[in-house]
């Protein structure tokens, strides 16, 4: 069955809430991405895992990565017990593994922190305890981040811009988005191509945005590329949909039975995140899910 449903306004304009926002009154940052004060302190116990920005596994150890409102936590290979990476409450919003114990990030200061309220692009290289700025400090706040090697993509919510570097984080480029950015997947293998889900629809850029050609009108979601001939889509009713041809028809696969805060693939495996702070996993396409983690 091929899928080329309508999506509804109001589901699409929750999902991309939920993805862009910190999710509460107290965020750091106004609409213009101008001064604000710092985050208030966290609530205690399950509430700091029910506001899940991104996803991420540790190549060689399978350690999943839960990236949040109120910091990092990690449940090991096998393990379903999230605890704290590190010591620090900052506000996490995009988030990628790059490659073992090396993750980039973007978001708010921690409160004992004197940073500025947007972060730019940072980086951790002992698996999350700690971090320090690449670049843009200040200037960026990227709710969407993805990598491939060296490449780099984001979404800057203070511009609208889809920025890009070949140089991990250090130097970018600016590219016009063809809509607001949901998510973004980079084509596994060429870090060139990639597909953005927005709120006009999806669409593929094989110069790493600087051209975009629409694939699909009214659909939109999170999205997973773990194969060449396998682009997932999870949509706002937790609908899970698969793509041979990039992007240009869905066939639907499962359902996460609820609205996904995040979503990525790490090999033959999907993982997506609930709003109650439940990441479930699925080792078969999509077609059944599992729990993998729990405040």
């Amino acid at each position: 069955m091929r899928i080329r449903r309508p999506f509804p306004l109001a589901l699409l304009l929750a999902l991309a809430l939920t993805l862009g926002a910190c999710g509460g009154d107290d965020s750091t940052v106004d609409a213009g991405g101008g001064e604000g004060a710092a985050q208030s302190a966290p609530p205690a116990g399950q509430a700091e895992l029910e506001h899940i920005h991104g996803l991420g596994v540790e190549p060689g150890s399978g350690t999943l990565y839960v990236a949040t409102h109120y910091g990092l936590f990690k449940a090991a290979a096998g393990g379903a017990k999230l605890e704290r990476a590190g010591p620090s409450r900052q506000d996490v919003m995009g988030f990628s593994v790059v490659a073992p114990r090396r993750f980039i990030g973007s978001g708010h200061p921690d409160p004992s922190q004197n940073l500025p309220p947007n972060l730019g692009l940072i980086e951790s290289r002992d698996r999350g305890r700690t971090w320090k700025n690449i670049s843009l400090l200040g200037e960026a706040d990227f709710h969407v981040l993805r990598s491939a090697g060296s490449r780099i993509y984001g979404f800057n919510s203070t511009s609208g811009k889809l920025m890009v570097s070949s140089d991990r984080g250090r130097e970018w480029a600016e590219r016009s988005p063809p809509g607001g950015i949901v998510d973004l997947a980079i084509d596994p293998t060429d870090s060139e191509r990639i597909v953005a889900s927005t709120e006009r629809g999806v669409f593929a850029s094989p110069d790493g945005g600087k051209g975009w050609r629409r694939l699909s009108e009214g659909i939109a979601g999170l999205l997973a590329w773990p194969a060449p001939k396998s682009l997932f889509l999870i949509d706002a009713q937790g609908r899970v949909s698969r793509s041979a041809d990039v992007g240009k028809s869905f066939e639907a696969v499962g359902s996460i039975g609820g609205q996904p805060v995040a979503f990525v693939s790490h090999r033959k495996q999907l993982y997506a995140a609930l709003g109650d702070g439940r990441v479930i996993s699925s080792a078969d396409a999509g077609a059944k899910w599992s729990v993998r983690a729990t405040p």
